[in-house]
């Protein structure tokens, strides 16, 4: 049976809203913050891991044994995440786990005013810059910024930034990557 894309958009936004309104209710937006990183880092886990991803879709264990996976695999977990995660596991909607990421930050967005700026470095950023970055982002999108710092070495310099889908990528290997794009074009047109 076909199904509806907006009943679908119906769900994504109830599951993202009521786990929301639980990390707010259990922990403010400290609680709120945890649970939209944790749902980053689920998903990563389940891109990489199509067994975990396959187990919780997988129509051929009842849905009681879909929800008591989930609450097994992500017991360490903000309860919020974790109730909602095995509802959605038991009712075979794991796989939606994108959208509600999502409109979890829509609810950030409407509920908090609040966005995510995720900045990766190679190295720790320094108060300054911290203060310069979030003083940008908060006039730039009118609303309340938070920084979410991550470490890569394998940018070799420079800096990722995004927000809300949306990427700034001014790291060193990006831009070698680029030049070495041009330089590529230029000898295979024949300029060079």
């Amino acid at each position: 049976m076909p199904t509806n894309r907006l009943v679908v958009k119906e769900e994504v936004a109830a599951y993202a809203a009521v786990m929301f309104d639980a990390a707010n209710e259990a922990g403010g937006q400290d609680a709120v913050l945890e649970v939209r990183n944790q749902m980053e880092e689920i998903i990563h886990l389940m891109h990489s891991d199509m067994d975990l991803s396959g187990a919780l879709s997988d129509t051929s264990y009842v849905p009681e044994q879909r929800n008591a996976l989930a609450h097994a695999v992500f017991a360490e977990c903000n309860p919020a995440f974790t109730e909602v995660m095995a509802v959605m596991a038991e009712r075979g909607d794991a796989g939606l786990l994108n959208r509600v990421f999502a409109a979890y930050g829509d609810e950030l967005d409407t509920k908090l005013n609040l966005c995510v700026v995720d900045v990766t470095t190679v190295v720790a950023l320094d108060d300054n810059l911290r203060h310069i970055i979030i003083e940008k982002a908060e006039a730039e999108l009118g609303k309340k910024a938070v920084l979410r710092e991550r470490i890569d070495p394998s940018i070799l310099g420079g800096i990722i930034m995004s927000v809300n889908g949306k990427r700034i990528d001014a790291s060193v290997i990006s831009q070698l990557n680029n030049a070495r794009h041009v330089l590529k074009e230029t000898t295979d047109g024949g300029e060079c």
